[in-house]
């Protein structure tokens, strides 16, 4: 959006356009958007605090419990682990 792209490069923002399917670059927003879609509908939050540990724990779960079909039914983690332990038998 032209107006929007004006006003931030008017407050010093600059402006990064990732690469498709660029895990580095999509990671964050990936989590994001789940713990958005799942994580205020199972509870409710008494403070500040209290939303910053769930979400905490919801990160922690995210990368190193929840598994994901596409990883080959392994965690973020347990699959990257995975494939460094493969990079160094390989070298």
């Amino acid at each position: 959006m032209k107006q929007y792209q004006f006003l931030s490069q008017n407050k010093g923002f600059r402006q990064k356009m990732p690469n498709k399917g660029n895990y580095f670059n999509n990671a964050v927003m990936v989590i994001f958007l789940l713990f958005k879609s799942e994580l205020p509908y199972l509870q409710k939050f008494n403070s500040i605090q209290n939303f910053l540990e769930e979400l905490e724990n919801y990160i922690d779960y995210y990368t190193s419990t929840r598994i994901k079909v596409k990883l080959k039914g392994l965690s973020p983690v347990h699959y990257g682990t995975q494939s460094l332990f493969i990079i160094k038998l390989l070298y």
